[in-house]
């Protein structure tokens, strides 16, 4: 995902107060288990399964993903916990 793309869902998300916590908690599953013991020391996904996510989302390995279908993944995400 490239710093744009992240900024884009950021900025979206912020946008929704709604669907901070979900945000929260979605971002939480998807890090790795210490994440701090491998480089990029950085709490994000790992890059096999965001380039999975893109395959069977977009069909390309190497899309970005887009700020309004992370809206309506979290709100779905919301709505089938309740």
């Amino acid at each position: 995902m490239t710093p744009r793309g992240v900024t884009a869902v950021v900025v979206a998300v912020v946008g929704r107060p709604s669907l901070w916590w979900t945000a929260l908690v979605q971002g939480r599953r998807l890090v790795p288990r210490r994440w701090w013991a491998r480089a990029p020391f950085l709490p994000v996904p790992d890059r096999t399964y965001v380039q999975f996510r893109a395959i069977t989302q977009y069909g390309d390995p190497g899309h970005s993903l887009v700020a309004d279908d992370v809206l309506q993944y979290l709100a779905w995400c919301r709505n089938a916990g309740r």
